[in-house]
């Protein structure tokens, strides 16, 4: 497999330090409110990179933080008049509530900030007696100067961020250069905080990451992953105080996927142009919006819709009405086959197959490797009409279109005649039989009489195929 690593800016081939093992990082929600659409892209897409490692075989260890000591969080708390502590308890719960639903896979470790405050402590002390970070009035600060590599992730030098300052940098009098970084702010009126050597306060956001991916993964960790939006200043801070503090790489590889727009803007709370997971699931099923993130390469924009939704739900429904239909036809098939179109059906499985594992292989191509699923549902649809393929071959594709559909971690809906009413069920066979005794008008009634019950009736070579009319 190849990723392309945001580091190096190309693709590389993506090899563990242990074998068979992959160490992985992926910032996780800051708890002070419900997760956008935007932050739902980098879970759902780096949790789809677990699980088709886990496919090939590695072992992984999968760590996703809490960041649930934060300014947005106090002031959130402050608001509600409510402790961080429980305001963050209760955001938690909801950010599993809408992960869950969406088949994100709970993280082997899920770290949060408050209980790695020793951790965090530890980290600031080796940097401050290495001489890479400093006291000031208001807190300690990591000195960038003292780091002849920072900006190696962004491609930025201190020249340039002087030269681009704007209202990102501070110019405190007591900062050493404008753009170092709070690695423990000091105490202050109505906010948490706890001893250090340098006083009471609490931690900043970058050390936290740091911090916490170290205790739990090791100096060196193989895969950090995050939006793009965090390559900087987050993600390049992270490097320059890791590998400051431990004189090791901090990380092996960077994956960063791109940003969610709403009319070509980025989304974000902080313009106010968002849409909440739990919101959108009002509207749309939590499958359905796990399937539009992933029809996108996930380091590519994705230009939210309504109509782009709705396009989804219709692919995302024509998967699942495939694998009905492979089950269903399947019942009425011959055990074996050894027709042409037997042998057409199979190598276009075998075809589809491949493309599918080229496109995972190739920097996590959900994009192309949804497109091979839809060659594999085209090639069942005609297998299906033609009527001579053996029942193993129908199973076959069914169990292999389902098992990279999991991969991807969408769930095709159980199958559909499982839940149809056994009155429906009934009317339906005594259709058949109106037919073959050639009533057509009863036979005419009945299907009238199931479409008004919610069901339509499909004919197919192997037999009348009941289904709600809405798949």
């Amino acid at each position: 497999m190849r990723i392309f690593n945001s580091m190096t800016r190309k693709k590389e081939e993506l090899i563990p330090l242990e074998p068979n093992h992959f160490k992985i990082y992926v910032c996780g929600p800051t708890v002070y409110d419900y997760f956008h659409i935007g932050n739902a892209r980098p879970f759902i897409v780096f949790d789809t990179l677990r699980r088709y490692l886990l496919w090939l075989g590695y072992q992984v260890t999968y760590v996703q933080n809490f960041t649930d000591i934060d300014d947005k969080v106090i002031q959130r708390a402050n608001t509600e008049g409510i402790t961080t502590t429980e305001l963050a308890e209760r955001m938690i719960k909801e950010y599993f509530h809408d992960a869950d639903a969406l088949n994100i896979m709970r993280a082997d470790i899920h770290p949060r900030a408050t209980d790695s405050i020793d951790d965090i402590i530890a980290l600031i002390s080796t940097l401050m007696d290495k001489g890479f970070a400093y006291t000031a009035e208001d807190g300690v600060y990591f000195s960038i100067e003292q780091d002849p590599n920072y900006g190696r992730l962004s491609g930025r030098n201190i020249d340039d961020l002087m030269e681009g300052a704007s209202e990102r940098a501070s110019y405190s009098d007591d900062k050493r250069h404008p753009f170092d970084f709070v690695l423990w702010k000091f105490r202050r009126e109505g906010e948490p905080y706890w001893p250090s050597p340098w006083g009471e306060g609490r931690p900043g956001w970058h050390i936290e990451c740091s911090a916490m991916g170290m205790a739990h993964l090791g100096e060196t960790i193989d895969l950090h992953c995050g939006g793009v939006d965090l390559t900087f200043p987050h993600h390049e801070n992270e490097i320059a105080q890791s590998e400051c503090a431990t004189g090791k790489t901090f990380v092996r590889y960077w994956m960063h996927n791109g940003f969610v727009n709403i009319d070509q803007r980025k989304m974000s709370k902080s313009l106010g142009n968002f849409f909440t997971v739990r919101d959108l699931a009002k509207l749309y099923p939590y499958d359905v919006i796990r399937f539009f993130i992933l029809q996108a390469h996930y380091r590519m924009p994705i230009n939210f819709s309504d109509e782009l939704l709705d396009a989804a739900v219709a692919s995302w429904q024509r998967i699942n009405s495939s694998i009905d239909l492979l089950t269903f036809s399947a019942k009425a098939a011959p055990e074996t086959a050894s027709s042409e179109d037997e042998t057409i059906f199979e190598e276009a499985v075998t075809r589809c197959l491949a493309e599918w594992q080229d496109a995972m292989d190739d920097d996590l191509n959900t994009a192309d490797a949804l497109a091979a699923i839809f060659d594999l549902v085209r090639a069942a649809n005609t297998a299906v009409a033609g009527g001579r393929v053996s029942k193993k071959a129908l199973l076959n594709a069914r169990d292999a279109l389902t098992e990279r559909l999991g991969v991807l971690g969408l769930e095709p809906t159980a199958n559909q005649e499982t839940t149809i009413p056994q009155r429906i069920l009934d009317l339906v066979a005594e259709r058949t039989e109106s037919k073959k005794n050639r009533d057509f008008a009863r036979a005419d009634a009945i299907r009238d009489e199931v479409l008004a019950s919610g069901y339509k009736i499909e004919d197919t070579p192997q037999g009348a195929r009941v289904l709600p009319v809405d798949a």
